[in-house]
C-alpha cells in the first residue's frame, strides 16, 4: 500500500530496512497465486505473505514441493519442512517440464547478486572472466527457466552501487535484454521482472523495459536512491510513498524468523 510521497516527518523507526524490504515484497504477493519461490529473502517474504494476508498462496520450490507451508524459513531447497508440509512432492523434472515451462506458475520470486537495469540478473560470477572471475557465486539452479516462463517475475535484493549496476558481468537469468522486445524475439514465454523491491523502494520496469524507480519506503529520499544505484535512474512522475510495517505485519515476520 502507498502514499503519495513526502516529506517524512514521522519518528525513528521501530523496524530495520530488511523488514521494511520484506514486508514490501510480502504485500505484493497475492492470495491465490501460483509462486515459484527462490531461497533467502524471496523465501522469507513469500512465507511471511502466506502466513498474513495471503493465506491461500501456494508456495512452490525448485526440489518439487508443491503448496508448501512451512512454519519456519526453510535453511534450503532441500529442506525436509517443505517437503513435510506440501500438498503434494514430485520430481524436479516434473517440476520444469510439467509446471513451469507450460505456463503454470504465475510469478517467480527471485534474489539477485547483480542486477542491471533491464532487470537482467547474474547470480554466476563478478570480475574477471567466467574462467577466471574475481568472485565465482553460487550459480544458475533453476533460475533461467523460472525468469524465462513464469508469468512475471518479482525480484527482491538489497541496494548498492555493487548490486545495481549498468552492465552486469554475466547474463545468468534474462530480464529484458537491452530493452523491450527481446524476450519476444527469443520466443519466451513469460513477461519477465514487473517488480523490484529493494531496501529503499521499489522499481519497475518502463516502456522500453529499463527500471524506474516508482516508490520509496519510509524515510527514503531519491537521492539516496541514485547514490545506491549504477545508472542514472529515472523515477515516475507519479512517485509513491510506502505505507511502514504493521505490528501484525512485524510481529509474523519475527515469529518467522524466531522459529526453528
Amino acid at each position: 500500500m502507498t502514499t503519495p510521497a513526502a516529506t517524512d516527518t514521522r519518528p525513528a523507526a521501530t523496524y530495520t530496512s530488511d523488514e521494511m524490504m520484506t514486508v514490501a515484497a510480502a504485500r505484493v504477493l497475492q492470495d491465490g497465486k501460483r509462486c515459484f519461490v527462490g531461497i533467502g529473502l524471496p523465501s522469507t517474504a513469500a512465507n511471511l505473505a502466506r502466513t498474513t494476508h495471503a493465506r491461500d498462496l501456494v508456495l512452490i520450490y525448485e526440489s518439487g514441493t508443491l503448496g508448501s507451508k512451512p512454519t519456519r524459513l526453510p535453511a534450503s531447497i532441500g529442506d525436509g519442512i517443505l517437503a513435510e508440509t506440501a500438498d503434494a512432492v514430485i520430481t524436479v523434472p516434473e517440476v520444469f517440464n510439467y509446471w513451469l515451462q507450460p505456463g503454470r506458475i504465475d510469478i517467480g520470486f527471485l534474489g539477485a547478486a547483480q542486477l542491471d537495469k533491464y532487470g537482467n540478473i547474474n547470480t554466476t560470477v563478478i570480475g574477471g572472466d567466467y574462467h577466471h572471475p574475481a568472485v565465482r557465486l553460487p550459480g544458475a539452479g533453476g533460475a533461467p527457466e523460472i525468469a524465462a516462463a513464469c508469468g512475471e517475475v518479482f525480484v527482491v535484493v538489497r541496494q548498492s552501487r555493487r548490486s545495481f549496476v549498468d552492465t552486469i558481468d554475466f547474463i545468468t537469468s534474462f530480464g529484458h535484454g537491452r530493452g523491450r522486445g527481446e524476450r519476444a524475439a527469443l520466443g519466451l514465454r513469460g513477461a519477465g521482472p514487473t517488480l523490484v523491491i529493494t531496501d529503499l523502494g521499489i522499481m519497475r520496469p518502463d516502456d522500453t523495459g529499463e527500471l524506474i524507480l516508482t516508490a520509496l519506503h519510509p524515510g527514503v529520499t531519491v537521492e539516496q536512491v541514485r547514490d545506491a544505484t549504477g545508472w542514472d535512474l529515472q523515477t515516475a512522475s507519479d512517485l509513491a510513498r510506502i505505507e511502514p510495517p504493521s505490528e501484525e505485519e512485524l510481529s509474523a515476520l519475527r515469529s518467522l524468523k524466531a522459529a526453528r
